[in-house]
């Protein structure tokens, strides 16, 4: 690592906090609140990248989240009657939806993504912290200096299963030299799927780009109050080539911090998950 791009990056993160309110303030904040609509748009993509004759579905829903200081979260996500849950109770990760049964994420409690869209100014600091400057770029007309974050081999290791292999997971955050402010945050990850039988694997590469927009400040800290996330999905091999592309836009209705009354229970991990965490920690014991 660069010591001048790594110095750099961290004066720019140092400028970051400042303009969202400050340490002092952003310390404050035991937990947060927050509610939100969506508006997403899926199509699948022709494999030479003609995206216009695709079928196109476009659906409407919104999300409560809410946070707790250290590594505790939950959000509910319902978009056309299908409902989303996913959560950290500061030990496992998991998700679970109307159609999917529950799932554990291996490795640390991480933040969940949308944080990083201009919700949670320390969870966004704390990522960038051992970030490099890598130069400069222009995003929709306002000048801002780049930071790139190669997740480390030990990190994917920890984060991979048996079957399955993180190879990569890279993240860009791009950062307005005006206002200091988060205006557009990347990342690109690559999976591999082991399979069951053979050498043979599929791969599994996902993009997304979130553009930040209309930050206002509520209760002295500067929050995103909207913005667009653009994903693209592609997978590849044993024959199975396949893109679809997800754009959504997203708007935050409401949002208050330190909430009285919100207790550990609220982010208890459905009972499967629990039991199955429990076995795995009494098996590495």
């Amino acid at each position: 690592m660069n010591e001048q791009e790594a110095s750099t990056a961290k004066y720019i993160v140092h400028q970051y906090l400042a303009a969202t309110g400050g340490p002092a303030v952003l310390n404050s904040v035991q937990s947060m609140y927050a509610v939100g609509q969506v508006k997403l748009v899926s199509s699948d993509i022709h494999q030479n990248g003609d995206s216009s004759a695709a079928k196109r579905n476009c659906e409407v829903g919104g999300f409560v989240l809410w946070q707790k200081n250290p590594d505790l979260w939950f959000l509910e996500l319902l978009v056309s009657g299908c409902k989303l849950s996913a959560g950290s109770d500061g030990k496992v990760a998991w998700s679970q939806s109307s159609s999917h049964p529950s799932q554990a994420s291996r490795g640390p409690p991480r933040p969940l993504r949308r944080f990083f869209q201009g919700l949670d100014p320390r969870s966004t600091a704390n990522l960038f912290s051992n970030a490099v400057c890598i130069g400069e770029k222009s995003i929709n007309n306002e000048d801002c200096f780049v930071l790139k974050l190669e997740t480390s081999t030990e990190t994917l290791r920890s984060q991979s299963m048996p079957n399955t292999e993180i190879v990569q997971h890279t993240i860009w955050g791009y950062f307005s030299q005006r206002t200091g402010l988060l205006i557009q945050f990347e990342d690109t990850k690559m999976v591999r799927m082991k399979s069951s039988k053979g050498d043979e694997s599929v791969f599994w590469n996902t993009s997304m780009e979130s553009l930040i927009e209309d930050y206002r400040y509520i209760e002295g800290i500067n929050i995103a109050h909207s913005g667009k996330t653009t994903a693209t999905i592609y997978r590849y091999g044993r024959s199975l080539n396949h893109r679809a592309k997800i754009e959504e836009a997203w708007k935050i209705e409401e949002i208050d911090f330190n909430i009285c009354g919100l207790s550990l229970d609220c982010f208890l991990p459905p009972a499967d998950v629990k039991k199955e965490h429990e076995i795995e920690e009494h098996g590495m014991s």
